[in-house]
């Protein structure tokens, strides 16, 4: 369908040149669902549509690999930071692997191309002033969201609401390798300075925004950024697993994770290919460059990142499209690996589902301008209705109708106005589905697919070909016209599909036979459908898509994802971690929707409240007499306990 592509792709004279990124996983852990969407398969997606429109498209990725989470993984696992930087990459090159994700690149961090490109851009900050030093009292924990009270904010930045945050900030601190409460230390830092680069990131934004699709949410976060006036940004760190600072004053420093790995978009490239200039020093030549990430990364890749490159000056490619999801949740809770709760990358596969129904999935409920919810039970529903009953429903009998009918021959057409009226219909979706995908919405552009494959089976069942082929000639005729004009449109579907299903995709063109031109036809032209498959096309042998999953299945497959409830001692109190976040049963506690861990509210000397609540049950029982009840130490307390 698509040219196969040289290597290496470097921007093209006259081509509209198309650099597309997503936001580098962190090494240390098993990307989930929500990573997935987020990141690699919505820029995957794009990708994908880009080469089939005719673009000049390279995608690039791979794992961020240093930083202190990688070092704590290291302490956990008994291995050294390159051992888990090396295991953990191949865990993420397979799982994208398996669910089809067409990188042009997939590379790491922890190269000599990074540290190379890193401390060029460094030396440059140095030598045109925008680099300070400053004295920094710090802790390496975790605590208490000094904004947000969110109780897990590491000493960088909350997750939560996503403020920056020093250390010293953090209610409650507690170190995350020994758990005791961590003492504050003093260290010089070296930090960027953003104010002195505000003005010329004010102008290029006014720009990059003007011109350039940035999600409502990128645009909203940065504004809030820049609004509340920039402060320097510090760029070290007192770690050993890092890119090295070349400054002889900072021998013993790092780089700062976030300072460091958006340079692996610009050094992934440079593996890829000695030529990297010419797609990140190119501006004039490469119009495009998309970056998609998660709405955490944000306020990096549109005010950090940016000012490090602006501060350069050395002629870098900027961002002109900044694609940020909300945040895809798992039923009702989060993903959490500890718990057991949601699917995550390397357990799909184990699940029997194929990968194309995954991305469908995943591309459907897309989280584009609000958080959306994996839902075992709505994926059942959607595979059965949309892909099954719909989609694949349509596709099957026209490719059958041709089978059946008329000796695997397309049939003549005499277009009649319902045929008419049905191809404008198409049309319009085509159109509507390019425009959509040209602005980088995903999911909305899928359900075009979905509307023309509807329209299709309509106009099927009003006409009736099964039973018109058994008619007079005219009747004959009008059932080939119909069979044609359904197979075309299957063929269009085909391509139309090839971004978010493309084993799928690749499985209707074979049995269709299409050709390869089907592609410069139906998307690298102005948008208007014609047919493909001509009158004497002799089609493959048709075979059912999609099946059906059902309802004990996928009962099975929820309550394996769904998290173990648990209870031990820790620390001398007693912990239930429970699969889904419920509510708090008491009526005077602010936190109407708890973790599943224990209440934030009422804490005491002996116990905290020990949530017993169902997810669906929205009250806790209360205990009866022969249970053994634990009494908390309040008066608050006493309205629940743990009962043995």
């Amino acid at each position: 369908m698509v040219p196969e592509r040289q290597h290496p792709i470097l921007p093209q004279e006259g081509k509209r040149n198309v650099l597309v990124t997503s936001a580098l996983p962190y090494v240390n852990n098993v990307p989930h669902l929500g990573n997935i969407i987020g990141c690699v398969l919505s820029a995957d997606v794009f990708a994908r549509y880009g080469r089939l429109r005719g673009w000049n498209v390279l995608y690039v990725c791979g794992t961020d690999e240093y930083g202190t989470a990688t070092e704590n993984k290291a302490r956990e696992e008994g291995l050294t930071a390159q051992q888990i930087c090396d295991k953990y990459h191949a865990v993420h090159a397979s799982i994208y692997q398996w669910f089809q994700v067409d990188f042009d690149f997939f590379g790491r961090t922890t190269t000599k191309k990074q540290t190379e490109i890193a401390q060029n851009i460094f030396w440059r900050l140095h030598e045109r002033g925008f680099l300070l030093e400053d004295i920094v009292e710090q802790l390496r924990c975790e605590g208490t969201c000094p904004f947000c009270s969110y109780p897990e904010a590491r000493g960088d930045q909350c997750d939560k609401c996503g403020k920056l945050i020093n250390a010293v900030e953090l209610r409650e601190p507690t170190c995350k390798v020994c758990s005791q409460t961590p003492v504050v230390q003093s260290s010089k830092h070296l930090f960027l300075d953003l104010p002195k680069l505000e003005a010329e990131l004010e102008q290029w934004l006014e720009r990059s925004t003007g011109s350039g699709d940035w999600t409502a949410n990128a645009k909203q976060i940065t504004r809030s950024w820049v609004r509340d006036g920039l402060k320097p940004r510090c760029i070290t760190r007192d770690l050993k697993w890092g890119t090295p600072v070349p400054h002889p004053d900072f021998s013993d420093k790092v780089f700062y994770v976030w300072f460091d790995a958006p340079i692996g978009y610009l050094s992934i490239t440079a593996n890829y290919t000695d030529q990297w200039e010419k797609w990140w020093k190119n501006p004039q030549q490469v119009q495009c460059l998309y970056n998609f990430m998660a709405k955490d990364n944000v306020p990096f890749h549109s005010v950090v990142f940016p000012c490090s490159l602006l501060g350069a000056q050395d002629n870098y490619t900027l961002v002109n499209h900044l694609v940020a999801t909300e945040y895809l949740n798992y039923e009702d809770t989060k993903f959490s690996k500890s718990r057991g709760v949601g699917v995550f990358g390397d357990m799909a596969k184990d699940t029997g589902i194929p990968s194309d129904v995954w991305r469908f999935y995943l591309l459907y409920l897309r989280p584009e301008g609000q958080d959306s919810a994996f839902s075992w039970v709505d994926m059942a529903t959607k595979n059965n209705s949309e892909l099954l009953n719909n989609l694949g429903n349509f596709i099957n009998r026209a490719g059958m109708f041709v089978s059946k009918f008329f000796e695997s021959c397309v049939p003549a057409m005499a277009l009649q106005q319902e045929d008419k009226r049905l191809l404008a219909q198409v049309g319009w979706e085509l159109k509507q589905y390019i425009n959509l995908m040209d602005r980088v919405k995903i999911r909305d552009a899928l359900k075009c697919i979905l509307n023309i494959s509807r329209h299709g089976n309509q106009y099927i069942q009003v006409n009736e070909p099964w039973k018109k082929i058994k008619g007079d000639e005219t009747d004959r005729q009008r059932s080939g016209t119909v069979t044609g004009v359904s197979v075309n449109v299957a063929c269009l579907l085909s391509v139309m599909l090839q971004p978010y299903m493309p084993t799928v995709s690749q499985t209707i063109r074979r049995q269709l036979n299409a050709p390869p031109s089907v592609t410069g036809t139906l998307l690298q032209g102005t948008g208007n459908f014609v047919c493909s498959l001509p009158a004497g096309h002799h089609i493959g042998t048709v075979s059912p898509l999609f099946q059906k999953l059902e309802s004990e299945q996928i009962e099975s497959l929820k309550k394996r994802f769904g998290g173990q409830q648990v209870s031990t001692v820790v620390g001398g109190r007693w912990k239930a971690v429970l699969p889904n976040r419920v509510l708090c049963p008491l009526k005077s506690c602010r936190h109407c929707v708890v973790d599943g861990i224990l209440c934030p509210s009422f804490p005491s000397p002996h116990f905290q409240l020990l949530l017993l609540t169902q997810r669906l049950g929205g009250i806790t029982s209360v205990a009866n007499k022969s249970s053994k009840f634990i009494p908390f130490a309040t008066k608050a307390h006493a309205e629940v306990g743990f009962v043995l």
